[in-house]
């Protein structure tokens, strides 16, 4: 695995152009009836004929074996190193939203979810709870009162929200309340480190305040907390890369990851406007990283054939971006969400990368089983963009 700061000797600007996208937890695993994933499933011309004139692979987003979060894998996707430079979840919901952070802020990502009689989850996304509704709770939580310590309550989309919490002391090394998983009790706040008490206190303070405001407003009648971090202080991609970049994506915290390595970022209302807003700017940047995130819902809701729309909704799309003839395209995904594990997983992410100097291999379609057999192998996500930037000839030679 190269570094940054090898990278940053060898780059150069050109006036090549690199996309970058996206399709979250894009890869899955075969339905027993058909044997085809949700990927093989969807009719996909677009993308398999592009796959043609790929080399193809697959990828790890951290490391074989481990299932990542979206945080750790866009990381990876953008060329750092995930297990060196990590981020919070909250840091990334809040930055999404454009909140102010100062310093000291603590931030987490939370969800609205349904708990039964005995405090049970049964739903951490209190079904996909409306945004408008998502508002107006938010400002119901931004009242608690926490004596020192101030508290910002600020809805993302639909479930999610961010939550600050103000004061010098706090430390952000502090458990998560969020078990991840139905069936079992919210986790009581712990901390991880001496320093770390009061600010679990406080924490345990706010969400057993929170359960008495919501305890009536079902199916939204409690709250669950991860990802508590400050933010970090990150090398940016338009120092390191020589590259103007900018992000374009719907769901907040992934504009979140974008600033924090220095991207410019284009908020959309949907997928049609993503794509406007790639052909809008095209000529300010040279590259882009442009997100959908439906592939990823569906497959976490278990919804297979809403996760093979989804997939296909992109490839009806994708004529607009090829048509803008960029120099270098990548496809892939953060991570794999099975509809049949209803979660992120470990497995490879399907990839193909275009371009002039690409070397195309003999894949004929872009899955799961075809990207297995591509020239590029299993390779791990962070070495995605050094491949980008060498077929966008913006690297010089290492070495005399």
């Amino acid at each position: 695995m190269i570094d940054l700061n090898t990278i940053r000797n060898l780059a150069k600007p050109t006036p090549s152009k690199i996309i970058l996208m996206v399709m979250d937890g894009l890869g899955g695993l075969p339905l027993p009836e058909t044997g085809k994933t949700e990927l093989e499933t969807a009719y996909t011309p677009n993308l398999d004929k592009l796959a043609e004139q790929s080399i193809c692979g697959l990828s790890n987003p951290i490391s074989a074996g481990i299932t990542p979060g979206s945080g750790p894998a866009h990381i990876a996707l953008f060329g750092y190193n995930p297990l060196e430079y990590t981020v919070g979840r909250g840091i990334l919901e809040a930055c999404g939203i454009n909140f102010e952070l100062e310093k000291t802020d603590i931030a987490c990502r939370g969800n609205f979810c349904t708990v039964d009689q005995n405090g049970l989850i049964t739903d951490r996304r209190a079904g996909r709870l409306s945004t408008e509704r998502n508002a107006e709770l938010c400002r119901m939580l931004s009242k608690i009162d926490l004596d020192e310590t101030q508290i910002f309550v600020v809805p993302v989309k639909e479930h999610r929200f961010a939550a600050v919490f103000r004061n010098p002391s706090l430390s952000a090394d502090i458990s998560d309340s969020d078990p991840q998983q139905a069936g079992v009790l919210p986790n009581k706040i712990t901390p991880l480190s001496p320093i770390a008490h009061d600010t679990a206190n406080i924490i345990n303070s706010f969400i057993s305040k929170a359960k008495t405001l919501l305890s009536d407003l079902h199916p939204s009648n409690m709250i669950v907390l991860r990802g508590f971090s400050k933010m970090p202080d990150f090398p940016q991609m338009g120092d390191v890369y020589k590259l103007r970049t900018a992000a374009i994506a719907v769901y907040p915290m992934y504009l979140g990851l974008a600033k924090i390595v220095g991207m410019k970022t284009f908020s959309c209302s949907d997928e049609e406007a993503e794509f406007s807003s790639l052909i809008e700017h095209y000529n300010e940047f040279d590259f882009f990283y442009i997100h959908f995130k439906e592939s990823d819902s569906h497959g976490e809701d278990g919804n297979f054939d809403a996760k093979v729309m989804a997939i296909e909704k992109i490839d009806t799309m994708l004529p607009r971006l090829l048509e803008l003839k960029p120099d270098v395209i990548v496809i892939t995904g953060d991570h794999s969400s099975p509809a049949l594990m209803k979660s992120h997983s470990w497995h490879p992410v399907p990839l193909l990368l275009c371009s002039r100097y690409c070397l195309p291999d003999h894949v004929k379609s872009f899955s799961e089983t075809a990207c297995a057999r591509g020239g590029l192998g299993i390779i791990s996500a962070v070495d995605i963009m050094p491949l980008a930037l060498a077929n966008a000839l913006k690297l010089n030679k290492y070495g005399a």
